[in-house]
């Protein structure tokens, strides 16, 4: 099989590619530049039978209004391009496979893939991007990504250094929920996602939530530190800005289109997943 992953430099899109190299199928970088034209694009995704989309720049960082603009072109105006490139193929792929977020959803409020949408910027960055995927004129698959957790990379490198100076501690309240996903799940999702030829949207997080106070003591437990120093709110939004909303208003979603189609998560508990990675 042939598999093309655009964002493949990334931790996601590394951790698949070996993923499906490791099974013998061929995977291949897609690059997409602001000056790629698109017969450029089409040329390369010409005979691929996957195309996985996860294009987009880093969304835990400070944002200011010129980031917010490369937050959204770097994924709306990529999957245009892909989009445009997929219909001027010969040999389309079989499938699809772009990317979302549970940010889309509203904090705090229980959700599946048929609940409402938040009005946040973020929110509307994952509408406005998942509308421009199912553009494609082939089968098409979106996955809403929960926080992924996996070694050397994701959340948990960013949480790894402060946590291993004993400098970890509960976000705001700790009350806000964290949904994630182990990446071991999220690469065995594709495959089953591919195998199946689904279509669709997927929430890709593990059924059980947490809370931002459940995995700071979990981890602290694990790596033997201590947690007793909690960081307020007003220091979360100096350093993120408007970003900060990600991580003090959680979301608690679940996978109820996975389940149905009788995918089992592996780490359903954020201990299990936890102590599988520390």
């Amino acid at each position: 099989m042939k598999i093309l992953i655009c964002g493949s430099s990334g931790f996601v899109g590394s951790k698949l590619r070996f993923f499906f190299q490791d099974k013998g199928d061929e995977v291949l970088a897609l690059r997409v530049r602001k000056e790629t034209k698109l017969e450029e694009i089409a040329e390369q995704i010409e005979g691929a039978d996957v195309l996985i989309n996860l294009a987009g720049t880093p969304v835990f960082t400070r944002w200011n209004e010129s980031y917010k603009k490369s937050l959204y072109d770097s994924r709306i105006q990529t999957t245009k391009k892909l989009v445009k490139a997929i219909s001027l193929c010969h040999d389309k792929p079989k499938i699809f496979i772009s990317t979302s977020a549970v940010g889309i959803y509203k904090s705090e409020e229980f959700s599946d893939e048929n609940s409402g949408f938040s009005k946040s910027y973020l929110s509307k960055i994952c509408q406005d991007w998942e509308d421009e995927a199912f553009k494609a004129k082939v089968p098409t698959t979106i996955f809403r990504f929960g926080a992924v957790l996996g070694k050397n990379g994701g959340v948990l490198k960013k949480m790894w250094l402060p946590f291993f100076l004993g400098l970890g501690g509960i976000v705001g309240s700790g009350k806000q929920f964290f949904s994630w996903v182990h990446i071991d799940d999220l690469c065995k999702a594709y495959e089953y996602i591919i195998e199946k030829r689904l279509e669709g949207v997927y929430n890709l997080c593990s059924p059980l939530p947490t809370t931002n106070l459940e995995l700071t003591k979990s981890l602290a437990g694990l790596m033997k530190r201590p947690s007793f120093l909690p960081i307020p709110a007003f220091v979360i939004r100096l350093i993120f800005s408007e970003a900060a909303s990600l991580i003090l208003e959680g979301q608690r979603v679940m996978p109820k289109h996975l389940l149905a189609k009788g995918f089992d998560f592996k780490y359903k508990s954020i201990q299990d997943a936890l102590k599988s990675l520390v």
